[in-house]
């Protein structure tokens, strides 16, 4: 398989990073604003300070090392296309999915696959974004 040079991690691959298979890895791995905001919830969402102290970390861990791409006007342009793309699929684009529809409109409006671990999250939209389930 073919590595790419770059793409945007989701959540759930970021969340599971450290058993994703290296060679299955871009070279360099990009997150959202959306992703670091999810994270940012985890600690706050822990039933019990061991968990909360495991999500804090993480969030430490990846405010320090990824750089996050904004949501701006391209992607707030793109989430109208994803969108549109999975409601003309059958499927409904609830508000519950919308942090999920904000990631594939930053991997589409900066031209990056998409590595997730929840790849049934993202049908419909496979001929819009590069979808890597990993």
């Amino acid at each position: 398989m073919k590595r790419n040079s770059a793409g945007l991690f989701d959540t759930s691959a970021i969340i599971d990073l450290e058993v994703i298979p290296e060679e299955r890895l871009p070279d360099q791995i990009v997150i959202s604003a959306i992703t670091l905001a999810e994270l940012a919830i985890g600690p706050h969402m822990a039933s019990d300070a061991r968990e909360r102290a495991r999500r804090q970390r993480r969030l430490q861990y990846v405010e320090t090392t990824y750089d996050p791409l904004p949501v701006d006007a391209s992607v707030a342009r793109e989430y109208g296309v994803v969108a549109a793309a999975v409601m003309a699929t059958g499927r409904t684009a609830h508000r519950r999915r919308a942090f999920d529809f904000l990631v594939a409109a930053t991997a589409r409006a900066n031209e990056l696959p998409l590595y997730t671990r929840s790849a049934p999250d993202f049908a419909g939209l496979e001929d819009l974004v590069e979808i890597i389930a990993v």
